[in-house]
């Protein structure tokens, strides 16, 4: 990766950090989960409100490092107006992403991409994706905390 893309990244990235996307509660949700990723401190909560299998509102709360508020903050403006079944696809593709070696990114994933340099760095894997696995929790109805680890 070319210098001058790392920066955009990381410019991307302090942003989504400093200035959130969709904090708060969402009074409507339908559905929501708590998750903690104990090595580095980050909780999350996530809320969501779906309607006919769609996303309508999605919103977070929590304390995080710099890497899982970017991270919740980007997912939800990925995921508003997405089907559940879209949902779970892109879910799969960002988990690639911040994972495997070889994943590409795709369009679908938009400005997630920004978070694909994390996959040289096994903590911050976990940091990235704490909000994927809590609202995949959210999404089923699991009320027990999510953990990363």
């Amino acid at each position: 990766m070319s210098g001058d893309l790392r920066d955009l990244y990381q410019e991307v990235i302090f942003d989504h950090y400093k200035r959130p996307r969709n904090r708060g509660a969402l009074e409507a949700a339908t559905h929501h989960a708590e998750g903690h990723n104990p090595l580095c401190g980050d909780q999350v909560t996530i809320y969501l409100d779906v309607d006919d299998g769609v996303v309508k509102d999605v919103r977070f709360e929590g304390a995080g490092c710099a890497i899982a508020t970017a991270s919740a903050s980007l997912m939800t403006e990925a995921l508003k107006g997405r089907t559940v079944a879209e949902v779970d696809a892109l879910f799969r593709r960002f988990h690639d992403l911040v994972t495997d070696d070889n994943a590409k990114a795709s369009p679908e994933l938009g400005k997630l991409e920004v978070l694909a340099g994390v996959r040289e760095f096994p903590a911050r894997v976990k940091c990235a994706t704490l909000a994927w696995h809590t609202l995949n929790a959210a999404l089923r109805n699991r009320h027990e905390p999510v953990s990363t680890e």
